[in-house]
């Protein structure tokens, strides 16, 4: 990497975390570029170079924040080297709900989104998709040899991540309909019923 690449690359990750701290204590709403911009120590011009705007920035953070939830329960499933495809993917679940649990404030700020038209999105993302795809392959042979259904495979991955996203944000930040913990015994029966 060049000088000038790597000068550029450290002012991108400036703003993107400037961004982050800022949307994680002060709120989305209550953050303007000029705040994110001062924290990073560029000037405003150089927030436009990387981003449209602060709803550019905060769709980067998401995207980032929960590829990253994704690989670090996807690494950890893998280390259990358990042959039991539900019991992995349970695992998974379990990992991902206890980090969210963990880590409310990023919830916040993921919302609702930590869903398949994300992961989609992380698979074609330059930074992310190599990763991203090494999991959804994982996943989809896991599934095939399974004997879900080829071409249910897709939906069966979707009603997943769908599943957990929606469960976490609304048990988690919501309380609705119950906490997460009374939820995780109901999800955990749901997925054992999709992939049997």
């Amino acid at each position: 990497m060049t000088k000038i690449s790597e000068n550029k690359k450290q002012k991108e990750n400036a703003i993107f975390t400037s961004a982050y701290e800022l949307f994680t204590t002060k709120g989305f709403d209550k953050t303007a570029i000029n705040d994110i911009v001062k924290k990073a120590g560029v000037a405003k011009g150089t927030f436009y170079l990387y981003f449209r705007d602060k709803n550019h920035i905060l769709d980067s953070i998401i995207l980032k924040k929960t590829s990253t939830i994704i690989k670090e329960a996807f690494t950890q499933t893998m280390k259990r080297e358990s042959e039991d495809l539900i019991e992995s993917v349970i695992f998974f679940t379990d990992y991902t709900i206890e980090y969210l649990k963990e880590n409310i404030i990023l919830l916040r700020l993921i919302h609702k989104n930590l869903s398949w038209g994300l992961f989609r999105k992380a698979l074609n993302d330059p930074e992310m998709g190599k990763d991203m795809e090494e999991i959804y392959n994982t996943f989809v042979n896991s599934l095939k040899s399974h004997s879900i259904p080829i071409e249910d495979v897709n939906e069966t991955l979707f009603l997943i991540v769908e599943l957990i996203g929606s469960a976490c944000y609304s048990s988690i930040i919501l309380n609705e309909p119950t906490t997460i913990d009374n939820m995780k015994p109901i999800i955990f029966n749901m997925i054992r019923k999709m992939l049997s």
